[in-house]
């Protein structure tokens, strides 16, 4: 009985393995390989699969989700003879798990590889500036010749990125130089600019000012004329409103000449050709009044009487014409 109930034990335990190994359960976004006596069969995509056991044998299990390979700094020489370091992050994603497999030993190594010599050719081709601004260019390119050599691997690179691009030591620090003298020049540039602005402002300022005054002193100037105009119209009409005759003129005249002579410059006076003419007319109007005078002089005998001046008062048609004011 002993020997009976350990076969029987040895055959459980066989099917049991032979169950295990018949059904394959393979998680999803994932692919499986299935080699019979070592050549290639089939492909098990995700779900439950039955395979041949013993016979049927899991090669390799590949998963089929985009990968992200990041590869270490690698030394490349510009154009102008300068090396740089470049790191460099694949994103791929395997298509075809049976081509990934059997049409290259390891698409990971062969990758990089792949990377290291393209970016070689490329940076090779472009100077240190240029490498520096041309990110876009690079990606692109490195893309374009990596999805074409990796398509017969069962392989799709979707992005390529460089991560950082570091020139030597000695070139940083001309950088840097060289952006900062820049960033003072623009500074310098845009102070200047400023001032220049501000000055622009300011001249333009005044000059608005000035022609501002100018129009209001020309306003000024306007108006008092107007007034002097407007004065001068009043007190013209009222001398020809009252009717003056030579003797208030005269007197009028003779008024006025002291105040001629104001002033401590007025160190020559000049008498006017005209005062005769007023002392005339002044000595004709007084001379009206002598008789008044003799008259009222009482009882002396010495007294002269002169006589009354024909000033064309008395005889009309003698008249003199009154003078004209205008």
């Amino acid at each position: 009985m002993a020997p009976v109930i350990i076969v029987l034990i040895v055959l459980v335990v066989l099917v049991f393995i032979a169950l295990i190994k018949t059904i394959q359960v393979i998680p999803q976004a994932s692919a499986a390989i299935v080699e019979r006596f070592g050549r290639y069969t089939r492909t098990l995509n995700a779900g439950l699969n039955i395979v041949v056991p013993f016979i049927d044998t899991i090669r390799n299990r590949i998963d089929l989700r985009e990968q992200v390979v990041p590869f270490p700094p690698q030394p490349v020489i510009t154009q102008d003879n300068l090396v740089v370091n470049i790191d460099t992050v694949i994103y791929y994603q395997v298509t075809d798990a049976r081509a990934a497999t059997y049409e290259v030993a390891s698409y990971i190594q062969a990758i990089e590889q792949l990377t290291v010599t393209t970016l070689r050719n490329i940076i090779g081709g472009m100077d240190l500036e240029r490498t520096l601004t041309s990110r876009e260019e690079i990606n692109a390119a490195l893309r374009g010749v990596l999805d074409e050599a990796t398509g017969k691997w069962g392989i799709r690179v979707n992005r390529v990125e460089l991560k950082a691009i570091e020139p030597p030591t000695s070139i940083q620090d001309s950088m840097e130089k060289q952006m900062r003298a820049d960033r003072d020049k623009r500074a310098a540039i845009l102070q200047a600019e400023g001032v220049r602005q501000s000055e622009i402002l300011r001249a333009e300022g005044e000059k608005q000012s000035q022609i501002l005054r100018a129009e209001g002193e020309a306003k000024a100037a306007a108006l008092r004329a107007e007034g002097e105009a407007q004065a001068v119209r009043t007190v013209f009409e009222a001398i020809h409103a009252g009717d003056p005759d030579q003797k208030l003129l005269s007197y009028q005249y003779l008024q006025m000449l002291p105040k001629i002579a104001e002033g401590d410059a007025n160190k020559l006076w000049i008498v006017p050709s005209e005062i005769g003419d007023a002392l005339k007319g002044l000595s004709g109007a007084m001379g009206n009044f002598g008789p008044l005078g003799g008259n009222s002089g009482g009882n002396g005998g010495g007294g002269t009487t002169v006589p009354p001046q024909n000033d064309g008062r008395n005889n009309p048609a003698e008249r003199r014409e009154k003078p004209r004011i205008d």
